[in-house]
Order: structure tokens, then sequence, then C-alpha cells
């Protein structure tokens, strides 16, 4: 967009402009959008209007655009709060309004200054002071609630002549007294005596509305968008009401009835209006200036260092003879690069983007080989921008840049996910810091958030809220509406309840209003000159967290390049995995691993591949995914490409997929692209892809070999598919027609290739970008495939924070026959890591109320002391105030002290341990005060020879832990079983009541039998009620059951995250995922099951054992379990008899877990027998 001149107001003078109006960006009020405002402003006639926001220009672009699009000229301001030299000073307000370029630079001056130096208890200000210096080009309005303001209310009027005389001085024949008449307090009152102070001091007076909302009704919904943003509820008490039902968007007519008796503040308003003209240069970009070596030219130093990079690049590139790519190619390519991108004045950005990515390399700081269109590049190539070949994969450069339509080139750069920042501030310190910074993102009020505040701002109950929210569904773009439409459940709750049809009627009026504000993930700006020559500046109450005031598309409009920035968790996994793989080749004596030099055709990769072992595999991991590539069976690199443009919805539905797959295995003819319409010329392009049009490069090319275009108009082509504009789609196809005419090919198998083009290009998608996800693909599964512990330490530290993720990384570990060791604190690190036995270490830091702090005080003592001995040991070393009692008690129940306990029988050493625990952190806190006190040596210098006769065989009885309860301490800490399986407690009696475990099930349409710990449910709404999908694991596999409504109904209260279930149902295969899943005829219990199936109990007592005092142990554990239907049985022999006898029926028992576990404890656990 060029320079764009103010809409010229109409010769017939209008009566009244608005002049004081807030849009929905001052976020602290106003329900005032820009479209709907000039929407609004158009049908009253109105030929200007102004915005002045609170504090900040976060609207002036995107109102200067919409209002300029109307033809209503913009005026562009902003409400700004003067603080007092003291932070307790008095405050007052001013309006500012943007006359010239120079009032807009001084605004944006102002304003940033605001943010960055003058916070007041996180309210921007500026100072009285600055405006003396940042006045010029400005004009300013002083109502009721300015410095006058407040004079004048206080009876004070020599002060406010005192103070107008000053404004008038620091803005002259730029300073009116703002006259408002909304029916709030004092206005009126202000009115009278700011005419008055006006005529003594021949001051001008304008009269504005204060505007908030548009239309009058709206004023209730405006009221809750203040109390939502403050935190209050409307009827509040305490709640200050500034606003009144008057300050909406009022017409000329109703503002002239308003001011009738002060007619000179109405035309005022018009003459302001005339007198504000701002010209934004908009869609410019101005580029930094990159240094360049003195007596060369950008350009030519540009095309030294890009045919140097080729150069070496050339030394490492086999050429492909089946591509038919020369060095000669490689070379023109260049050439035709070079003489765009200079001709198209970009060199600059691509040294830029060079730089910044060079210095991350250098610093060893994982870059990504390139994503978007951006790796069609050459030049971006040779500079090592991107690392992937684009002649090698048919990568087209005008995907990228393209001549035919000048846009500046996007570079999308992956970084590693935790040096990102290094990289940003590497580039700020590289270019000034004045002229760095990312880029501000709003966010809006969306459906089931604003549902939750408006009913907290209404003084409604959370549970109603809470209800009415989950009944919007959780999916991308729902909006209320749409949620209505959708939902009858939704539909029928609000007709019968009055209070949520009031939530809902309000929410309705504040959806997708701006909220507040954020920062761009990756998007950073970078400045010819200073940031505030562009754009205002925004950040925290501490100076945190810069960020320019216009969005992502707002700065590219002011003429600031983007670069993206962007954390890839993906780069930091191999990262970490290169890392533990070359410690390991490092101590084997092998050479470090170059992830770049892997070779792209590895056996084992693809084995790994085909069998769709894919879980942590960059792109590939998805059930959905999964399933595709059982299909296509990848065996070369340009199928891991297709895969990740295969894997969209356009595709799977089109029927696309399933051609490629067929063609790909010899189940369907290829062709180029259909049986019936194909050209032999197209061979080269359509063959990676067995003849199917996948990328939109081959629509590209296709284009340039059937129809004569250039790659530059191609892309024109390409863009124009996707828009499917009827008339411009109709002018290509000509153009396509007789451009094949000319290559000899006939109008109707050209207007057929040309259908077929129109129907792919729909699907397509960018090959660039494909290629290189498909690189990190293909790198994580070599890495999977060759250094296994290496990489899943790596992956289970990416996620160590994420139990249900940590939960699947450690399945899948045993599917690899992978060992994962507990915690261990003296081998252990903060992240997992990978042992001598090439077993994965879990990592300390994933341990539940373990930080970073703790684990890095064990780390330190074990560095400085070597092992630790056992638990006093450790106590005495480790920092009390860094580790304290309930760190120890983690560390004990999650098995990270187990190799330093008293045996290794991990039940027992951690029952003592934690009987230990307090003795041991005492004798620590001794021997700290000794040592302070210079008595070590008196009494020891260890807790073992100050007190030798406590150690663990002081503990020696404690009762070890049963197998539930040391995996309940693994389950609180480490949010997961490691070392064993809640059914291993029921393995002896499981036989007598299941078919089988869940690994030897085979499909039958007979019912079958399993058993097994709930993994996960989830619930789906049907037509006949709500059905549950649960998971069931038994150590040996897992499985998905399905439970319908009725049964659902009947079970849904026994079966939770974490019981022990038993399911008779049918199983089947399951074609989605190929594996097996089951329909549930009934669920129980483990309890159920076993109260239904058993026949008694037999305890077997010898005459070494039994005294009177048994007989009253066994009344007292079976007593609170009797009135069951269980019978007891005792057998006891002696030295001359044995017998065995039955108690009586009224000594019948339930037989729970609690009472099983008490029987064996008390008798042991071989005397215990289950009869079945």
């Amino acid at each position: 967009m060029s320079e764009q001149a103010p809409a010229p107001v109409p010769q017939q003078a209008p009566a009244f402009i608005h002049l004081h109006l807030h849009s929905e960006f001052s976020i602290a009020d106003s329900t005032i959008g820009i479209k709907p405002l000039v929407s609004k402003i158009r049908e009253l006639d109105m030929p200007a209007v102004a915005v002045s926001d609170i504090c900040n220009f976060f609207a002036l672009v995107k109102f200067y655009k919409a209002a300029q699009g109307a033809g209503i000229k913009p005026i562009c301001g902003s409400d700004l709060t003067i603080a007092g030299d003291k932070t307790d000073d008095p405050q007052s307000q001013i309006t500012l309004l943007v006359r010239n370029q120079t009032g807009y630079q001084n605004l944006t001056q102002l304003i940033s200054r605001a943010y960055l130096e003058g916070q007041v208890h996180g309210l921007p200000c500026i100072r009285r002071s600055w405006l003396k210096e940042l006045g010029e080009g400005l004009i300013a309005l002083c109502g009721h609630k300015s410095d006058i303001g407040v004079a004048l209310a206080n009876n004070r009027t020599p002060l406010a002549q005192h103070l107008l005389k000053e404004w008038m001085i620091d803005f002259p024949d730029s300073f009116y007294l703002e006259l408002v008449r909304c029916q709030r307090p004092g206005e009126e009152d202000f009115v009278h005596s700011a005419v008055q102070l006006a005529q003594t001091s021949n001051c001008p007076v304008v009269a504005t509305n204060d505007v908030r909302f548009i239309h009058q009704e709206q004023f209730e919904a405006h009221e809750a968008r203040v109390c939502i943003v403050e935190g209050r509820t409307l009827d509040d008490p305490r709640r200050e009401r500034r606003y009144s039902d008057q300050q909406y968007l009022k017409s000329s007519e109703q503002m002239q009835a308003l001011f009738a008796d002060i007619p000179e503040a109405l035309e005022n308003s018009v003459e302001i209006a005339k007198r504000c003209n701002l010209n934004l240069t908009l869609g410019k970009p101005q580029l930094p200036e990159y240094p360049i070596p003195e007596g060369m030219t950008t350009e030519s130093f540009f095309r030294k260092l890009s045919e140097e990079g080729l150069a070496k690049r050339l030394k490492s590139i086999t050429l492909n003879p089946e591509t038919g790519q020369s060095l000669d190619d490689y070379q023109q390519r260049l050439d035709f690069e070079l003489t765009i991108i200079n001709q198209m004045g970009f060199p600059g950005y691509f040294l830029i983007v060079m730089d910044f990515i060079r210095w991350a390399k250098e610093h060893d700081i994982p870059v990504g080989p390139g994503r978007g269109s951006g790796a069609g590049s050459l030049v971006a190539y040779a500079l090592e921008i991107t690392d992937l070949d684009p002649l090698e994969y048919d990568l087209l450069f005008e995907r990228f840049l393209n001549p035919e339509r000048v846009s500046m080139p996007d570079f999308d750069i992956d970084f590693c996910m935790d040096n990102r920042d290094r990289v940003i501030s590497y580039v700020a310190e590289r270019y000034g810091r004045d002229a760095v910074s990312q880029i501000i993102t709003f966010g809006t009020m969306a459906a089931k958030a604003v549902v939750r505040d408006v009913a907290r701002a209404q003084g409604k109950s959370y549970g109603l809220a809470d209800r009415l929210s989950k009944m919007i569904p959780f999916e991308i773009g729902i909006t209320l509406q749409k949620a209505f439409d959708q939902e009858e459940i939704l539909r029928d709750f609000l007709e019968q309840d009055e209070e949520a049809q009031e939530i809902w009627e309000m929410a309705l009026q504040l959806e997708g209003l701006t909220r507040n504000v954020g920062k761009h993930a990756g998007g950073v700006v970078i400045a010819p000159t200073r940031l505030t020559d562009f754009a205002a500046l925004y950040c925290d109450e501490a100076g945190e967290g810069l960020v320019t005031q216009y969005d992502k598309d707002d700065v590219e409009d002011v003429g600031l390049v983007k670069f993206d920035f962007l954390g890839l968790r993906t780069l930091t996994i191999i990262d970490w995995a290169l890392n533990n793989a070359n410690v390991q080749n490092e101590r084997n004596g092998k050479p470090p691993v170059v992830i770049e030099d892997i070779p792209l055709d590895d056996p084992g990769s693809y084995r790994l591949l085909q069998s769709a072992e894919t879980t942590a595999v960059f792109q590939l991991e998805s059930r959905g995914m999964k399933d595709l590539i059982k299909r296509q069976l990848p065996s070369r690199f340009e199928d891991i490409i297709a895969l990740v443009a295969l894997f969209r919805p356009g595709p799977l539905q089109s029927g696309m997929v399933d051609d490629f797959i067929n063609r790909k295995h010899g189940r369907q003819e290829v062709a180029y692209p259909h049986p019936k319409y194909q050209h032999p010329d197209l061979k080269p392009v359509l063959e990676p892809t067995y003849g199917i049009i996948l990328y939109q490069e081959q629509v590209m090319q296709i284009a340039q070999v059937l129809g004569g275009y250039s790659l530059g108009e191609a892309d024109m082509l390409r863009r124009a598919m996707g828009k499917k504009k009827a008339e411009e789609m109709a002018r290509q196809r000509q153009l396509f027609v007789d451009g094949a005419a000319k290559n000899n090919v006939s109008n109707e198998l050209a207007e057929n290739i040309f259908d077929l083009m129109e129907k792919f290009a729909g699907y397509g998608f960018n090959k660039s970008h494909s290629a290189a996800y498909a690189l990190l693909a293909y790198q994580t599964a070599w890495l999977k495939t060759h250094y296994p512990a290496a990489f899943m330490a790596a992956v289970l530290s990416a996620d160590m924070q994420n139990t249900d993720k940590v939960v699947t990384l450690i399945d899948e570990c045993r599917a690899m026959d992978l060992l994962v060791t507990p915690p261990d604190v003296n081998i252990g690190k903060f992240q997992f890591s990978v042992s001598l036995e090439s077993a994965v270490v879990y990592g300390l830091g994933a341990i539940k109320g373990l930080g970073e702090g703790p684990v890095s005080t064990i780390i330190a003592a074990r560095s400085s002391g070597g092992p630790f001995k056992d638990l006093f040991d450790f106590c005495t070393r480790v920092d009390p105030r860094k580790v304290n009692k309930r760190a120890l008690e983690a560390l004990i129940r999650s098995g990270a002290l187990d190799k330093i306990g008293p045996n290794d029988d991990p039940g027992y050493s951690r029952a003592v341990m934690l009987e230990a625990m307090e003795e041991a952190v005492k004798l620590a806190d001794q021997h700290s005060k000794n040592t302070a006190s210079g008595m070590a040596d008196l009494f020891g210098a260890t807790p073992a020879e100050s007190a030798p006769e406590i150690g663990y065989a002081a503990f020696s009885q404690v009762r070890r832990f049963r197998l539930r309860d040391r995996l309940q301490g693994e389950w609180d800490t480490l949010g997961l079983y490691l070392t064993g399986h809640p059914i291993e407690e029921y393995a002896g009696e499981l036989s007598n009541f299941i078919s089988c475990r869940l690994k030897a099930l085979q499909p039958s349409r007979s019912v079958q039998v399993v058993a097994g710990l709930v993994l996960d449910i989830r619930t789906i709404k049907t037509s006949r009620g709500v059905m549950g999908v649960m998971s069931i694991d038994d150590d040996s596999a897992r499985i998905d059951v399905t439970i319908f409504s009725e049964q659902y109904a009947a079970c849904r209260d026994k079966i939770s995250k974490g019981s022990m279930v038993v399911v008779n149902g049918v199983l089947s295969e399951d074609e989605y995922t190929g594996g097996l899943k089951m329909r549930a005829q009934e669920v129980r219990t483990v309890i159920e099951a076993r109260q239904t199936m058993l026949k008694g109990l037999a305890i077997d007592l010898s005459d070494s054992t039994m005294t009177l005092a048994t007989v009253d142990t066994i009344e007292q554990l079976l007593t609170p379990y009797k009135a069951g239907h269980c019978d007891i049985k005792v057998k006891y022999r002696c030295h001359s008899a044995e017998g065995e006898f039955t108690f009586a029926k009224d000594w019948a028992v339930q037989p729970e877990d609690e009472l099983l576990h008490l029987l064996r404890d008390s008798f042991g656990a071989g005397n215990l027998q289950l009869i079945y």
C-alpha cells in the first residue's frame, strides 16, 4: 500500500465530529470494535472520527486502514494519565490528538515512555515536564478529570487560571477545554465553570461525548466488561460507577441538542478534525543496514558470500544422476536467484538472517533445516540459512520469492527451545536494543471463557458458570452461536434456566472483544533506526516483556521487517540425544555423531518406520499417522516427505492417500497424472509421488512444462487456484490451454489436466515445508534406531513435567526392551540420563516436589564428596534448607535412595529409610551444629562415628512395604508405577476368573473375561445416552474396552483411573488401529469378582506359631470383615496330629484386599490359601 492521503472532508461542513472515543483496545473499558465503529460512523454520515484509547496505539493501524477504506477521515490520539513527581501525588487526565507527522512521532514517544519509564503501581503515566518537550504537533483536550477540572471542582479558580495559562503556552493554538454532558456527577458544574474560565482566558472549548459503546442499550454489557477487567461484580456496592448510559455514539443532531447553548463547542470539534491530518506510509518495508566491507556494495558482498557458500556446499554434494542435475544447473539457479533478490532490494534481509543463524551455529545452538517455502532458495542453502538442497528435491525459489508479485521474503527459523532467547539477545546487541523488539498479541474473550467471566461479573454461582461453559464444545474457532446451533443439550438448558439465559445474552455482546495483551511466540522486528520511529512500545510493570504496540500484521504495514524466531522442542531433543550418544561414543572410542552427515538411506531407520514404531518420532507419532505409515511403508526419503504432506484432512478425505498408496505398491497403474489424461513431459515432475499431484510446487511445474508459464506466473496461478475466483480461473484456464497448444498439447488434454490441477491445488502442500520437517522426522527415527537409550532419555527429559506423556514414553521404552531404572541420587541427573549399562536413568527433576534447586544441591554434594553411602550420610552432606523433609520423603518413596538402602529389597529398604528419616535428619542437624562450634573432633567426624549405635540396624524390625504401598509411593512421586504393576498383587488368583492375559487374547464371538488396571476412561455422548471407553492394562498388553450406555450407567461409579477391574466382553479387531478392541457386557471390580467366585480362605497354623494369643489375633482380624459369604478354614498340625475345621457361618467374611494383607502379614504369605 502506498502513502495514503486522508479522506477529504465533504464541502458541506458537518455539525459535529466525535473526538473522544475508546475502542475495545483500551482493554480497561469500551465495547467498540473497529469495524462496527466505522460502519456506524458511515451510517451517521459523519466524515471523520477520532479513536483515543488509553495510553496505547494498539488499534491505530487497523482503525486508520478501516476508516480510509470507508472514506472516513481517521483522527488518532490517546488518553494519558499525568502523574506527579512523587508516587502518591494526585494524577490527572489529558486527551492528545495527532495533528501531523511530528505529533504522531511525539505521541508515540510519550506512550512508549509511559510504559518504559513512567509506570506507577502498574499504571502507565507521563510526566507534565515531558509535554513541554514533546507537545509539538499535538492538540490537547482537558476535561473535568484534568488538573484544571480538579482545581475548578475545589473552587480554586486562580489555580485553574494559572494552570490553563501554562497549558496554553505549551500548546499554542492547540489547547481546548473539553466539555462533556453524560449526566455523571460533577460534569455539568465543570461545563459552567470551564465556559467562564475559557471566556476570561480566551481559550476555546470543544464538545465530546467520551464514547465507550455504540448503542445506548449496550451500557449494561459495557459495565460487565469493566467488572471483568477489575475483578468485581456488577452489584458490588464498593464499585466506582465511572460511566453512564449516555456515553454512546450519538448523532450530530443529538449532540446539537445537547450543546444548543454552546454552539462554538460543536463548531470547534469540526475545526479540530480539519486540523488533524496524519499521513501514514503503509506497506513499504524498511530494512536495517547490514554492515558491508569497505569498497563493496550490499549487492556485490551478497553475491560474493553466496558464491563462496555454494562452492563449499558443492564439495559435499553427490550429484544424483536420476535428477539429471549438473554443476552448471546449480550456478545458473544461483545467478537467477541473486538477480531477482537484488532487483527486489532484499539482499540485506538474507544477510541479516544469515548472520544470526551463523552466530547460533557457532555457539552450538541447534537450528532447524528450514521451514516453509524458504527451503526452496538455493541462495539460502548456500548461505547456510537452510540445510536442504532445493535442486535435489525439486523445491522452487518462486514459491518463496516471486518476481511477479513483490512481497517481503519470510524465513521461519526454528531454534532449539532452550536457546532461542540467546539468539534474540544477540540480534538486540548487534542492531541496538532500541531497534529490536518482539511483537504484541491480543487475547480475546473466547466462547468458553466469556461465559465464565460474565457469570462472575453478574454474581452467578460458579457451578452454573462451570456447567454452562462445559456445554460449549472444546474445539478451535468455536463461537457461542455455533455452540448454540450444534448442542441440543445447551439449547434445552438455556430454555429452562433463566439465570443461564442472562449469562448467555450478555456473553453474546462481549464475545470476541480484546481482553489482554501477550507476546508473539517467535516474531521479532528489527528497525533501521529507533523502534519508536515506527511504533509505540509496551512492557509490563517490571519493564520486562518489551513488545511493539502493533501486532504482526500492523508492524509490517508500517514498514518494520518481521523475523520469525521459533522455538522447536524437537531440535532440543536432537541436541540432548546427540550429547548423550556422543558421551557413549567417547567412552567406547567411537567418533561423535554429526547429525547433518547421517545417510538418508539407512535400512534400520526405514525398518523402524515401516513397523510404525514411531512414538517420539517428530511428526510421525500420532495414531492416525502410524496407521498411514503401516499402509504406505516408506522406503525412501521422498516417501517421508510425502507422509508429512498426505496426513492432512484434504488428502485423507479426497481419496488421494489411497491412490498414492495403491500406486506405490503396484496395486494401481502409475499415470502422469491420470490414466486417461497424461503427458510424457509430466513424468519427471510427478514421478516422486507416483503420478499424484501432491505438492503446490508440482502444480507450478505442470503449468511451466505444459502451459509455458514462467515459474513466477505459475505461482500466481497456484494462488488463484487457492482463492477459487471464477473470473480469474477462467482467464488462467485460457492462458494454460493457449500455452499448451504452443507445446503441441491438444485442447482436450490441456483442459482435463487443468481440471486435475485445479482439484488437487486445493489439497496441495508446500513441499519445501514438508521436506524440511521430513528431514527432522528422519533424524529422530535414525537416533531412535541407533542410539535408543540416548534418544529416549532426551525425549523423556523434554516431557518430564508432563506425567501422561512420561507414562506413554516409559511404555515405549519397555516395548523397545529398554531398561528404565528408578531415579538414583548417586548417578542420576536433573534430566533423564543414560547409565554405563545403556539403561535410561529416571531424572531426579521428574520427582514431584523436587525442583531444580534441591537437585542441584544433591548433585553438588555428590560431586564434592563422592557417592552417598547411606541415608545418614546423605542427610549429613545435603543442605536441609534446600532438601527438606518433604523432598527427602519423595526421594525415598520414588526409589531414588534404593541404592543406599539397607538391602536390595526395595519394599524393605524404603520402609526402613522412611522410619529412619526423622532420626537421620536429627543426627545430621546435630552434626552440623557440632561442626559449626568446632566440636566435630570430640564427637566424631561423621554421624556414624558420633552415634555408631544408630544406623539401619536400629530399624530392622520395621515391616516391609506391601507391593501396593511401594507402588503407591511411586505413583505419588513419579505419577506412574515404575518397578512393578498393581496386577502382580492378584497374580496368584487371576487365573481363577479370567480367560487369559491381554497379550494372549484372540478375536472371538464368545465372551472372554479379562482383568486390568484402568489407565484412562473417556465418555462419548450418543443419542442413547453416555457411553464409556476404558483403557486397561495388565502389564502384558493394553486394550480399549467400549461400555455401552446401559452398562456404563450401572458401573460408572466403580471404574476410576487406577482401579482394578474384571471385564466380561466380546473381542474383535480394531480396523482403525489394527489392534484389538473389546465390547463390555459386564464390568466388575476385582473384589466383586473375588466375592462371587471365592469359596473360602484357609489359614495354615503350625504348633510353632500357635498360641492362645493367636485365637485373639484371628478374632481381631476377622471381626471388621464379617457378614460376608466367604468361609474361614483353619489347618492345624502339631507333632502328633493334624486337622482342619471350618468356622461357623456367622464368621464368614468379605474377602477384601486389606483382610488378605493382614492375614498374610500375621501368619505368613505362604500360610494363606484362597480356595476357588
